[in-house]
């Protein structure tokens, strides 16, 4: 009786979090970052077309950065989670293990924006208005990236027994909590957060027309704000920097940042840039099919 009163009155949890195909085990988790990459994709190369760029070359910068971006997203986990890797006892190249799991996406940011500025450089594109491009459907594939964290049962917050609260199974719940059935659903707050994010930058990007980072910055801010409110309910493990996560530490600096950029952006450099790449369409390299 009590578990048919819970049901209606909170999220149930996935039963499953992964799945086998002949030997192959299929992680949920992973299905859902490849939904995201791939919607992000689809839609910054679409408005990177719309710009005036070639989509070779969005494909050439995206392929770089996605694996920059995994590479960043492993390294900022295993500095956040130091002693889960280098404690004594624990073996130090588990560090190397990211099948095992262990990726934040802020690592992700940083080692996908550094891929990008290096190709975008090497091709001759303007690394802003690929950054341009690509924010609305960024925050837009974060948001289904985050169902994953609903099949793992993780990363969820404190006790909730509202009818938001979502179940967790046992041997996913904190030690101090392990009589307590439901959980703030932190992975439905940053998915509902960035939905209406990426939406609202579409919708702004629409009527201003913005350019020169400026949407990327506005991104910026859209998600550091929420992920700053979001960090600060969830329940897993964190180094802190005085009473503050370092997630959220990271998330403040990255919205702080954004609006920095967007309010000296605006003012030295407004509307958009005359060309997104030197052989896209009005770039200075550019020829026209019929002249080559």
């Amino acid at each position: 009786m009590m578990g048919a009163v819970l049901s209606l009155l909170s999220i149930p949890s996935p039963d499953i979090s992964k799945f086998s195909i002949g030997p192959l085990t299929i992680h949920i988790y992973a299905l859902c970052l490849m939904a995201g990459m791939v919607f992000a994709w689809w839609l910054g190369s679409r408005r990177w077309k719309q710009r005036g760029g070639l989509a070779e070359t969005f494909e050439t910068i995206v392929l770089v950065a996605i694996p920059a971006g995994i590479i960043g997203a492993r390294i900022y986990h295993v500095l956040t989670h130091w002693e889960d890797y280098f404690a004594p006892g624990r073996n130090p190249w588990s560090a190397f293990f990211i099948w095992e799991g262990g990726i934040a996406m802020f690592g992700s940011l940083i080692g996908g924006a550094i891929g990008a500025a290096v190709t975008a450089r090497i091709l001759g594109a303007r690394l802003t208005a690929f950054a341009d491009a690509l924010a609305p459907g960024l925050i837009i594939a974060q948001a289904i990236g985050r169902l994953g964290n609903w099949f793992n049962q993780e990363l969820f917050g404190g006790p909730d027994d509202g009818p938001l609260g979502l179940e967790i199974d046992p041997q996913f719940r904190p030690a101090e909590y392990t009589d307590v059935p439901t959980f703030q659903p932190t992975f439905l707050y940053e998915l509902s957060w960035n939905l209406a994010g990426g939406l609202l930058l579409l919708a702004i990007d629409r009527k201003f027309k913005l350019g020169w980072g400026k949407l990327f910055a506005l991104y910026g801010v859209v998600y550091g704000t929420g992920r700053f409110w979001i960090e600060g309910i969830r329940t897993d493990f964190s180094y802190y920097f005085g009473p503050l996560r370092t997630n959220q530490v990271t998330a403040l600096l990255i919205a702080l940042a954004g609006l920095a950029y967007f309010l000296v952006s605006s003012k030295l450099r407004p509307g958009r840039e005359p060309w997104v790449e030197r052989k896209g369409v009005g770039g200075p390299d550019h020829v026209e099919a019929s002249e080559s």
